[in-house]
């Protein structure tokens, strides 16, 4: 079982991260840009609310994520919808084997942990991504980024990125810049990133 593992406490901070920001997000910034390119912050929410929480609850099963199933609507309460999820993804983790082989890309096999390690990795990102977006003022754990960075940075090769690829051309960012600005950087996002004037990206 997971439950003492201290990759799993990180996860929990994550969770706890994303939901502070979810809480200060507004519905009239529903259709702000985010840095996730042609993303508002409404699909962001759909995708970290209404599609990670049920696929990375079932990575923690050992089942294969159904990622070209439509994400969940959001709900008339976001923060409390991400709550519920949260609580039952955590309760299916602290319960799984993270040394367990599951299926991985290509055929291969790989422990279960590894998506345990993604999901901090993706919760870090939009995290950051729906806080730059709406300008929410939280002190953001870089714990969770340098997390990300040590993990991803094992994965993530050349061709799975660019054009039509799961991720943007790496940003250039100095070894010596904050976390959040190097994870950003790392996953094609500018860490110099900042909503254009209201309506322009739509045109």
């Amino acid at each position: 079982m997971a439950e003492t593992d201290a990759t799993l406490g990180l996860l929990e901070r994550a969770l706890t991260q994303l939901a502070a920001v979810i809480a200060i997000e507004r519905d009239d910034q529903d259709e702000l840009p985010t840095p996730c390119a042609e993303w508002s912050v409404r699909d962001l929410l759909t995708h970290v609310i209404g599609q990670d929480l049920r696929d990375f609850t079932a990575a923690a099963r050992g089942e294969t994520p159904g990622r070209a199933v439509p994400a969940a609507p959001l709900g008339a309460d976001r923060l409390v919808q991400f709550r519920v999820g949260s609580e039952e993804l955590l309760k299916v983790w602290r319960a799984a084997d993270l040394n367990r082989p599951v299926p991985g890309p290509g055929g291969s096999t790989a422990p279960l942990r590894g998506r345990l390690d993604q999901q901090i990795t993706e919760s870090a990102v939009h995290t950051w991504d729906l806080a730059q977006a709406t300008g929410a003022r939280v002190i953001l754990d870089d714990a969770l980024a340098e997390h990300g960075l040590a993990w991803s940075k094992q994965l993530l090769r050349p061709e799975y990125r660019g054009p039509g690829k799961p991720f943007g051309v790496e940003v250039s960012v100095d070894a010596a810049a904050p976390a959040y600005d190097r994870l950003a950087g790392w996953f094609g996002r500018d860490p110099g990133w900042i909503p254009p004037p209201v309506g322009a990206w739509l045109t």
